[in-house]
């Protein structure tokens, strides 16, 4: 698979509110592993242009991502923004 459980535990501890491994429950984390997928799954339909169950699985994960996205600028500004920067996603 393409997101091994190195890479995943890389993205959580440095994403992470908590500075331990296993922060996997925080809005900054998860959005963090969506935008990984979802940066997968573009590069792969760049290729694969007829593949629309892919295309269809990317468009739910950009949804998820935005409500979590509108979920923390509900509550902390600084740390929509500070998440926003770090991953270079913009609204």
């Amino acid at each position: 698979m393409y997101l091994s459980k190195e890479k995943k535990a890389e993205l959580f501890e440095n994403h992470g509110r908590l500075k331990a491994k296993v922060d996997t429950g925080s809005p900054e984390s998860q959005i963090a592993l969506f935008s990984f997928r979802i940066n997968h799954l573009t590069e792969h339909l760049k290729t694969n242009k007829k593949d629309h169950s892919t295309r269809l699985g990317l468009l739910k994960l950009v949804g998820k991502r935005r409500k979590l996205l509108n979920y923390l600028q509900k509550v902390d500004v600084e740390r929509y923004r500070a998440i926003i920067k770090e991953l270079g996603i913009r609204k």
